[in-house]
């Protein structure tokens, strides 16, 4: 147990408070990261709660319910002392039309049941949207979510998206309370408009992608190679993709006296909670080992002034690109 304390923020609207820290569990998975392994899962989340990591965040889609499965199994005899966050739409999604299967109220609210059933609980503590279809599937999760809400099935719920028109719409009524974003060093596009809208509209802002899919860890370069179900193969095989890695890679090089005394992923952590409108970071961790170097990043002094100015002169604000869809 760390003697240090992790913070805590407020997630919005919602009154919940969590650890500035969590822990995603896309990579739980198993199917789009690489291989992984149960154990190795199940001790991370375990390091994470030991350490004093409240929040995790998963989805029905992440290995087709299996790390909700997972995460379920973790918590039996002991869900008090997780707060869980989850999603639901890409699942059950037809890309040959271009539509989510939840296409009526009572499909929506079965297949959030369906992931209580994984979870094995009767509750979750935000359940978010995980596409942006205008027509006219957002009416149908908003009501599905508010219904939920009313039954105690979910505390709060929210949305993840890239895409600013989308979360205004979403939150016509004022009742989102939450917005899951893809934000870091590398993709500062939030900072001109989505962030200062869910500062004044009281949404808790979850960071997803703060490592830009390892790429801020330093570890990776020009040679780094992706296995077998990987998603980040396109990387190295995709001429215009390869272009935008080549280039975050000489952002990450010119990053690297700022990581004094801490890692480059922590320095990326770090920075992504420097934002006021941020309520928490949640990288993931296929191992106990990845996590505590998260862990840490939230019991270190936070970023100067001037760290991150320097951090500005090589992305500046509102800058970025990034080389995965919202």
């Amino acid at each position: 147990m760390n003697e240090q304390t992790l913070k805590e923020r407020v997630l919005g609207k919602s009154g919940i408070a969590i650890t500035e820290i969590g822990l995603g569990l896309w990579a739980a998975g198993g199917d789009q990261w690489g291989a992984t392994d149960d154990q190795e899962i199940f001790d991370a989340i375990d390091y994470s709660l030991d350490s004093g990591v409240t929040f995790f965040d998963t989805a029905d889609v992440y290995g087709m319910g299996h790390s909700e499965e997972l995460l379920g199994q973790a918590m039996q005899g002991r869900r008090d002392r997780f707060i869980v966050a989850t999603k639901i739409g890409w699942r059950d999604f037809d890309g040959d039309n271009g539509r989510s299967a939840y296409d009526t109220v009572d499909k929506l609210i079965a297949g959030v049941e369906s992931g209580l059933r994984r979870l094995q609980t009767d509750y979750v503590d935000l359940i978010q949207s995980h596409i942006n279809f205008r027509e006219p599937t957002m009416e149908i999760f908003l009501e599905g979510f508010q219904r939920l809400q009313r039954d105690g099935k979910v505390r709060a719920y929210g949305v993840s998206t890239s895409d600013f028109d989308y979360l205004q719409a979403f939150n016509a009524d004022g009742g989102c309370a939450a917005l899951q974003i893809d934000y870091s060093i590398l993709h500062r596009m939030p900072e001109s408009d989505i962030l200062p809208y869910c500062q004044a509209q009281n949404i808790g802002v979850i960071v997803r992608g703060a490592l830009a899919m390892g790429i801020l860890t330093g570890k990776y370069t020009a040679e780094t190679r992706f296995g077998e179900g990987d998603f980040r193969r396109s990387w190295h095989e995709d001429p215009e993709q390869q272009a935008i890695y080549l280039d975050d890679l000489a952002k990450v090089e010119a990053l690297r006296p700022l990581a004094d005394g801490r890692t480059l992923a922590q320095l990326a952590l770090q920075f992504t909670l420097a934002h006021p409108a941020v309520t928490t970071v949640i990288p993931g961790a296929k191992n106990p080992r990845q996590m505590q170097d998260n862990v840490q990043a939230g019991l270190l002094p936070p970023l100067a002034a001037a760290e991150l100015a320097h951090i500005d002169a090589i992305v500046p604000p509102g800058g970025g690109r990034k080389i995965w869809p919202a």
